[in-house]
Parts: C-alpha cells; sequence; structure tokens
C-alpha cells in the first residue's frame, strides 16, 4: 500500500483523478473510478484514518463507536469490497424505543402502545386526532406537517416522534425541510395509508421472504476493517493521503490543482464527497455558505447491574433528556471485565452544551426512567463536527445551488456530506455513489 506522506514525495504529483473524503461514499468513488479505467487515483481526507465518521475509541478492552452502524451481507458495498465480508461479526440486534410514557417498546410505532393500551378513549381522540390532520392540514411545508397529516397531533406527540425529530435534526420539526420527510420518514405514509392497514390486516398466507444477515465492525474497531478496502484500492491504482488540512482548490488549463498544508497535487478529475459547504469554500465559491452541520457527543459507558430492557438499541423518543440513542455493543462483542458497555449520542446542537451536561442530563434521566440501576462509569467521550447535515427548511435548495456551482467548476460531489443527502446506512451511500459516477467523462492526465 501507498500512504503518501511527506511533502517531498508528493510536491506537483499528478493524478488522473483525486477524491476528497475516505468515507464510504469516497472509497467507493475510487472504486468506481478504477473500474471505469481510471489508472491512477489520490484519496484525500483530512482525517488521519481511513472510514470518514465511522470512528471508535478503545480503552482498557472496550471499543467503542461513534453511531450506531449496521451493515447488511447483501448490501452492495461488498460489490466493491467482498473481501470485507469475513472480517464483520454477525449480529442479531434487536431495537426498541423509550416513549414519553416511560415504555420500553417497538421502534418506530407500536399500535398496542401507542394507541391502544390506554383504553378506548384515548384510541378514539388518536383517531379523530388523525381524521381531522387528513381533512384539514393537507398543506405540507415541513417534516412536522408531513408526519401530522398521516398520523394526527395526538400520535405524533404521544409517540414521541415529533421530539425525537427535534433531537436528531437539531432544530425544531416545522423547520425541518419537507423533501428530506418526503424521502426519509416514506415509513410513515406506507404504515398511515389505507393500502397499508390493510395490507398489515390481511393473513399472512406466504412464509417471509429470507433476510440478509446483520453485521458490525470486527471487535478490534473500524481500523482492520478498512485496511483491508485500502490494501483492495491501493492494487486497482489507489493512494491515500490523510491528516493533512485542505487549503485550496485552483482550476488549471489541464484540470485542477489541490493544495494541502504539505503541497500541491494535480488531477484531471475532481469528485468530493466532504461537506459541500467545504468544497465550495476550497474553490472560493460563495455557495453553500448558509448550510449548518450538527456536532455530535458520544458518550461510552461502562456498566454493571439491571439496565432494564433487553435490546441492543434504544431510541429515546420521550419528552425528556437530550440522549438520542443508545447502543450495547458488549450485546455484540460480550462484556468487558465482566462489564456491559455502550455509547450514548447527543446532539450537540439540541443539548446546547457539552460532554459534561451531556452525561449529567443522561445520568438524570435514566434515573428517572428507572433504567440503568447499578454501577455506571463514564470511560470516555468523543466530540465530532460536521456529523451530517441540519436539514432545515429551505436548505436543500442552498445545497442544490451550490453542487450546481460545483458541477459548473467541474467538480462532482456526492454524499451524504457532499450532496447534503441523509444516508443512514452504507447501502445508500454506495448506491447513490454508483449513481453518480455511473456516467461520468474521465478526463485524461
Amino acid at each position: 500500500m501507498k500512504n503518501i506522506q511527506s511533502e517531498n514525495e508528493v510536491q506537483n504529483r499528478k493524478f488522473q483523478a483525486i477524491v476528497l473524503g475516505a468515507g464510504i461514499s469516497g472509497l467507493v468513488s475510487a472504486s468506481m473510478l478504477a473500474r471505469q479505467g481510471c489508472k491512477s487515483i489520490l484519496v484525500m481526507d483530512e482525517y488521519d484514518h481511513i472510514g470518514g465518521n465511522h470512528l471508535d475509541w478503545s480503552s482498557d478492552g472496550y471499543t467503542f463507536d461513534v453511531g450506531s452502524l449496521i451493515f447488511q451481507d447483501d448490501s452492495p458495498l461488498l460489490n466493491h469490497f467482498p473481501e470485507l465480508l469475513p472480517h464483520y461479526v454477525h449480529i442479531r440486534p434487536r431495537w426498541a424505543r423509550l416513549t414519553p410514557q416511560g415504555r420500553i417498546t417497538t421502534y418506530p410505532v407500536s399500535v398496542r402502545d401507542d394507541v391502544l393500551v390506554d383504553g378506548p378513549l384515548v384510541t378514539a381522540k388518536i383517531l379523530a386526532s388523525a381524521l381531522y390532520s387528513r381533512l384539514f392540514h393537507r398543506k405540507m411545508e415541513s417534516a412536522e406537517d408531513f408526519a401530522r397529516y398521516w398520523i394526527g397531533s395526538c400520535l405524533l406527540a404521544r409517540s414521541g416522534l415529533k421530539t425525537y425529530m427535534h433531537r436528531f435534526y437539531g432544530i425544531e420539526p416545522s423547520r425541518i425541510d419537507i423533501d428530506l420527510a418526503r424521502k426519509r420518514m416514506l415509513w410513515i405514509s406506507e404504515n398511515a395509508s389505507l393500502s397499508g392497514i390493510l395490507r398489515r390486516l390481511k393473513p399472512r398466507l406466504k412464509k417471509p421472504a429470507p433476510k440478509n444477515r446483520q453485521l458490525a465492525r470486527p471487535k478490534e474497531g473500524f481500523a482492520s476493517l478498512y485496511a483491508v478496502a485500502e490494501e483492495k484500492l491501493a492494487k486497482m491504482g489507489a493512494e491515500f493521503h490523510l491528516g493533512k488540512k485542505l487549503n485550496a482548490i485552483r482550476k488549471t488549463e489541464d484540470g485542477f490543482e489541490v493544495l494541502a498544508e504539505d503541497g500541491a497535487y494535480k488531477a484531471a478529475n475532481v469528485v468530493s464527497t466532504i461537506p459541500v459547504k467545504q468544497t465550495a469554500a476550497l474553490c472560493g465559491l460563495d455557495k453553500g455558505t448558509d448550510l449548518g452541520t450538527i456536532t455530535l457527543i458520544t458518550l461510552y459507558f461502562s456498566f454493571s447491574g439491571s439496565r432494564g430492557f433487553d435490546e441492543a438499541i434504544i431510541y429515546n423518543f420521550s419528552d425528556e433528556g437530550a440522549w438520542k440513542r443508545l447502543t450495547v455493543y458488549s450485546d455484540f462483542y460480550g462484556k468487558a471485565h465482566d462489564r456491559e458497555y455502550f455509547a450514548v449520542e447527543v446532539i450537540s446542537n439540541f443539548l446546547g452544551g457539552g460532554v459534561e451536561d451531556a452525561e449529567q442530563d443522561f445520568r438524570t434521566h435514566v434515573r428517572d426512567a428507572g433504567i440503568f440501576k447499578g454501577d455506571l462509569k463514564l470511560e470516555g467521550s468523543q466530540i465530532l463536527e460536521n456529523a451530517y447535515p441540519i436539514y432545515s427548511r429551505g436548505s436543500q435548495q442552498h445545497a442544490d445551488n451550490a453542487i450546481s456551482a460545483l458541477r459548473d467548476f467541474g467538480i462532482t460531489s456526492l454524499g451524504r456530506q457532499g450532496a447534503f443527502n441523509y444516508q443512514p446506512t452504507a447501502r445508500l451511500s454506495t448506491i447513490e455513489a454508483e449513481s453518480a459516477l455511473q456516467d461520468i467523462e474521465l478526463k485524461s492526465v
């Protein structure tokens, strides 16, 4: 493998293509370019590791992640890197959510616990609210409007979905872009529509189709996983330049010049998967300046005692607490020092504070909720800026304008960050990278 490190080795080197960002979108982009005949590729990232925001933190036998990422064995990512498959750990995760009523129940919604459990009067109120919304709230301009139209104001609040949207996106649901809701909240309309209800009521005569297997990163962390992808890409003509600040991107007579803190890198083609706002600024464009991003705080805990639930992943749909999700990694990898361990995600934009505030808020909330009764110890924490975009109303249009300006400049911008497009799985990141680059016209060096 060739890892570019020193200024003497890289000054003014030329490549056929440069890929900005070494996350999944960047790795798939490099693979796509190589498959289309690109002979020399440089993957650049200001992070000092491959994998982008797929981060882990290890200490004293514990290994934690940023986020709750789960892969599948039928993911198109493995079409590019089949060598990854033997390195994953096969898991059987279960998901649940903590409701405003203090129940641990089905994620993302439970007819029994959200609609039926508190009696016919509550059920009637929920149904009347849903009917009223269908008749009188047909205009949809935000994610809140979208959800309210399909399930009604009563269930929107009672299920905790409204509060969770605020936690996840860092802004009030009334400010979340309607385009995001239509793309990423289709499960609401699919389940709340008449056809969806009838589909669930039909007797299941056929056996369910086989499901894909769920996978997690290796126990030792992401580094060993992405080293396999790095080795595969190196054989395809890719090199990696990591841990150096990017300063500017200039157009030249024969392509582009990417200026980093340790030198200049020239290429006929540039593909960007880093935040579109950052790419535009590097190119000297004033587009995308209004685009915001989420800052994610992750708390790493170990625990001994009674945790109060069996599921590995819990989403916080309650009305209290700033944390949005916790993932019990010891359910996948086994205990360490006879203790369970898990990660808790908190959106700094929602909390309005840092690690100390996030820890205190979590401890107070789980105490009041009656979970994690025992010895709860903070092992560490991590703060990640630019975790994902803030999808406020009108932001997609600003992003589209910036992406269009970059296209006119000659740069293809794609991915969760580069296309300002929420991609919750490696599957979606792969598919969208493939789609964006399938017809790219590569210029020669």
